[in-house]
């Protein structure tokens, strides 16, 4: 009799303890997150994520801006990816055009303002900070060459700079991108293009990062790289010899933007990432490296950036810029993609 009742205790106890661990693998989620945020401000970001939901994995996948937004829509009909983090707005519009995002409000979407975020009740995309277009210069090489540090687009024609500048290429990178489409809303189409044939003239290489110019031009590769203002501004610091100007025209710019991506099975996870992913924490995180985050912090602005950051923006329509993205694309693919640096 007592080896039966032991017997019998010790089969219930197998069966409570593998139900248990049953229970905790269903508990452990993994969400596949597609991100064009830079490298190294990936695990800083995600700390804080990490600390608050240790059951969830994180699958990253880092890309620039036309890589992510071509990978999306080429999964359209079997997407991958559960969350788009910190990838450019104008992106992301072409991807909600298609049907490919499903409304989520993440908690506290209340607190951003509405040019930072999809209109509807339940926003198809959510800003988290704003980029802008400078130009990277290397005051040593300047010097040594006997250049001027120009100040403007319009200064970036002159024809001391032949094949000095680095730009990204717009069909793969979002930098390029917000570059190009404020070319065209600052002076209009036709003279937009016009002035794109002469700077033509003066640019070395395309890249296909953002960061890339400002990378090269820290290394005395090229003088002037055209990029974005926090990638210099980290390069100085740094101890490179960089100085980063905002065009006296206005600065181009976007937001990195995050998304819920439409799929049959939608985790709950992916909504608890998109919910921190506006957090205080979050947002105090990103003002480390933007002037601009959707929810303001106590941060001071970062040193290096104009002291009121929003005035050097110039008037964005981003579904203009969406709607056009192809047309645009493909007009400067055909024009001037032959000094694009090739594909790694």
């Amino acid at each position: 009799m007592r080896k039966t009742i032991l017997f019998c205790f010790s089969a219930l106890l197998l069966i409570v303890t593998t139900a248990c661990s049953q229970g905790s693998a269903e508990e452990k989620t993994e969400i596949t997150v597609y991100t064009a945020l830079e490298d190294d401000m990936i695990e800083p970001y995600l700390s804080s994520f990490h600390k608050k939901h240790p059951d969830i994995k994180v699958n990253i996948v880092r890309d620039s801006t036309g890589v992510i937004t071509s990978k999306l829509l080429a999964e359209k009909d079997n997407p991958v990816a559960d969350v788009v983090w910190g990838t450019a707005a104008t992106s992301l519009l072409v991807a909600d055009q298609e049907g490919m995002l499903k409304g989520y409000a993440p908690k506290g979407v209340d607190r951003i303002a509405s040019q930072y975020k999809d209109s509807g009740d339940k926003p198809h995309w959510v800003g988290i900070d704003a980029w802008m277009t400078a130009f990277t210069v290397n005051t040593a090489e300047m010097k040594e060459m006997g250049l001027e540090v120009p100040q403007s687009y319009k200064d970036l024609l002159d024809p001391q700079y032949k094949d000095l500048i680095v730009m990204p290429n717009p069909a793969s990178s979002g930098t390029g991108y917000l570059t190009v489409s404020a070319l065209i809303q600052l002076m209009g189409e036709e003279n937009a293009w016009n002035y794109m044939d002469k700077l033509h003239q003066n640019v070395g290489m395309y890249t296909h990062s953002g960061s890339k110019p400002a990378k090269l031009a820290g290394q005395g590769e090229y003088p002037i790289g055209v990029s974005f203002g926090y990638r210099g501004i980290t390069q100085a610091e740094k101890g490179q010899p960089i100085k980063t100007i905002f065009p006296e025209e206005g600065s181009g710019w976007d937001l990195e933007a995050n998304a819920l991506v439409k799929k049959e099975n939608i985790k709950p996870a992916a909504k608890k990432f998109l919910d921190w992913a506006i957090s205080d924490k979050a947002m105090k995180a990103y003002s480390e490296n933007f002037a601009i985050t959707t929810v303001p912090t106590d941060k001071p602005v970062p040193e290096g950036f104009p002291e009121n950051p929003t005035d050097q923006l110039i008037e964005n329509d981003f579904n203009w810029a969406a709607e056009n993205r192809s047309t645009i694309l493909d007009k400067w693919t055909k024009k001037y993609d032959g000094k694009s640096a090739p594909k790694e």
